[in-house]
């Protein structure tokens, strides 16, 4: 027996525990393997006129036997002299691909999945013994390669009619292991990793009497298809087999990159959330290969989280298959890629948004939260990336717009306005909001929690800043004077009143037309915002700073400067009434409902 050319016997532990954690891989190498075999045949027949072969002989053929507990990977590619055996499987990590590659780099159209030649040897997580028997093309004699891990392998001559590789496993003898026995279990792993093998991957399907060969795999990948050989149905067809959704995309987008990074990728957005797509437990990622070779099946790194919800493939023959998820997130190329695929995905929404509305506003209900969380999760840095996605409920078009569109149907204002709160409805019917409508403002209704968050990360928009019309500082600038003194002269009163109540400031203002009273804030924290925060479950509690405002046009204003003359006491029940309601328009808690129920009580009976 000889011992393995590595540097230690603990090399082959380390790659069998640390590089390949998920057994079930092992298919896919070895399968990769003979389609290298093959490759190298059939670049070979294309350059040496003695070699006749037609590409439609190519197979690689999988066998199970539970009986003997074997499991057999058949090629009739190039196969290996006793010598290759000895260099390309004696040696831990050395790859004939690579060298194959490697002395033929001059060369076009050579195609090589494998480099790294330590994939072979992940056979050893789910075999207790490895036999491999080859015969090269145009030799004569056939060698085997027999080895039960660690200890080392032996070499020596056997029987072979054809030429190419047979790979023989001993399957473990574990229940664990039983799986990769049973023919439904190839066929899947088959499907999930190696469909995309552009040679037949053969089992045999039927009874003992009645035997024949079924291919497993799909051959050609439809992402490396040409688009205008594809209808529409065959795309939908794909994403539904592939991403078990059997609702229609509303878009895909077919990339074919080529120059100094050449991929192929098939992406899709979704025509709604899945079922778990809002919880922990979701994956973002997309199918990641190297040559039609899954290399790993969601690759978080190629979408960034506000498109997470995105679903497809890349597949680029720059990448190695053995490539570990470490060395991936270090990898320039995946960046690169990552990032076109990024600006790929935002052209195909803007151009949904422009050209398919009925379908954006369907991505948007589905979609919409995560792109508003994009941009507060990022502080506002993604901003510049998201900012044209966003919609938000116009007043005075009744429907959702984007930013650009309030923008051109508002090109004399200064500002972009919007309130906040529970629902359109709701908002509609604010005080402060209503009174911008009369004035034939457009108001932007935001009834969802992160809406003023995004607003406030943003800062502007097109330059324009954007105004809470509930913030304290939207009074009407042409009476501003006239009420500044209202306010001074009044200023023992207002501050009676304050007292009374927890609030930053109480003063008078022109703003609303017919309600008596609406609360406004001033600093960083609205209402809504405080109603956000204090749901979460901390134990601190966000106070924002809050301005009972009294419309000075109101009746309401006449009655309460005649109290502050004549019944002090009655203008305290009357400043904590007035600020209950004004609570209760905004959506908030009162702290105190039956003191505030008797108060009204005694006013009435008055």
């Amino acid at each position: 027996m000889k011992e393995f050319k590595a540097e230690s016997k603990r090399l082959m532990e380390l790659m069998i525990n640390s590089i390949y954690t998920n057994k079930e891989i092992f298919l896919r190498e070895i399968i990769s393997n003979a389609s290298d075999a093959i490759d190298k045949l059939h670049y070979k027949s294309l350059t040496d006129k003695n070699i006749k072969i037609n590409k439609k002989d190519f197979s690689i053929i999988i066998t199970a036997n539970k009986k003997n507990r074997t499991l057999k990977i058949s090629d009739n590619g190039i196969g290996m002299t006793k010598e290759e055996l000895e260099t390309n499987l004696g040696t831990i990590a050395k790859s004939g691909s690579f060298d194959f590659k490697e002395q033929n780099k001059k060369k076009e159209n050579i195609d090589i999945i494998g480099q790294f030649g330590v994939g072979f040897y992940s056979a050893f997580m789910v075999a207790n013994k490895v036999e491999v028997i080859s015969k090269a093309y145009g030799e004569e004699e056939a060698h085997s390669w027999t080895s039960s891990g660690i200890e080392g392998y032996t070499i020596k001559k056997c029987n072979k009619d054809n030429y190419g590789t047979d790979i023989i496993l001993t399957i473990k003898d574990d229940d664990e292991y039983n799986r990769y026995l049973e023919d439904y279990e190839l066929k899947n792993l088959i499907k999930k990793y190696s469909d995309y093998i552009t040679y037949p991957i053969k089992m045999e399907n039927g009874t003992d009497k009645d035997t024949k060969m079924e291919t497993i795999n799909s051959l050609v990948p439809l992402w490396r298809r040409n688009k205008k050989d594809i209808s529409d149905e065959e795309y939908d067809t794909f994403y539904s087999d592939k991403f078990f959704d059997y609702e229609k995309p509303l878009s895909h987008i077919h990339i074919k990159a080529e120059g100094t990074i050449e991929y192929n990728s098939l992406i899709y957005i979704p025509s709604h959330a899945s079922f778990d797509y809002y919880s922990k437990d979701y994956e973002k990622g997309l199918q990641l290969y190297s040559n039609g070779v899954l290399i790993m099946e969601k690759c978080a790194d190629l979408l960034p989280d506000y498109f997470s919800f995105v679903k497809g493939v890349v597949d680029s023959s720059d990448l190695s298959l053995n490539i570990s998820r470490e060395m991936l997130q270090q990898n320039r190329m995946l960046k690169t890629i990552a990032n076109n695929i990024q600006k790929h995905i935002k052209n195909e929404l803007i151009s949904m948004q422009k050209e398919k509305r009925e379908d954006y506003l369907k991505f948007w209900e589905a979609f919409g939260l995560q792109i508003k969380a994009g941009i507060y999760n990022s502080y506002g840095m993604d901003k510049d990336e998201l900012q044209d996605l966003l919609m938000f409920y116009s007043s005075k078009e009744d429907k959702l717009v984007t930013l650009k569109e309030y923008i051109d149907n508002n090109k004399n204002e200064k500002d972009i306005y919007y309130a906040c709160g529970t629902s359109i409805d709701q908002i509609k019917t604010l005080p402060q909001v209503e009174s911008m409508i009369l004035k034939d403002k457009d108001i932007l209704l935001c009834p969802n929690y992160l809406d003023e968050f995004v607003f406030k990360v943003m800062m502007k928009y097109d330059e324009k800043n954007f105004k809470n019309v509930c913030s304290d500082n939207i009074d009407n600038e042409e009476e501003k004077e006239e009420l500044n003194n209202l306010n001074e002269s009044s200023k023992d009163l207002l501050t009676l009143m304050k007292n009374e109540i927890d609030v930053k400031e109480v003063k008078f203002t022109s703003r609303l037309k017919n309600h008596p009273v609406c609360l406004s804030t001033v600093g960083e924290i609205s209402v809504e915002m405080e109603k956000v925060m204090n749901a979460m479950p901390t134990n601190e509690q966000i106070n924002a700073q809050k301005v009972l405002e009294i419309n000075f046009n109101h009746p309401i204003a006449k009655k309460l400067q005649d109290l502050y003359k004549n019944d002090k006491e009655e203008l305290k029940k009357y400043s904590k009434v007035l600020y209950a309601q004004a609570r209760l328009i905004e959506g908030l808690n009162i702290e105190n409902p039956t003191e505030i129920t008797n108060l009204i009580c005694d006013i009435l009976v008055k």
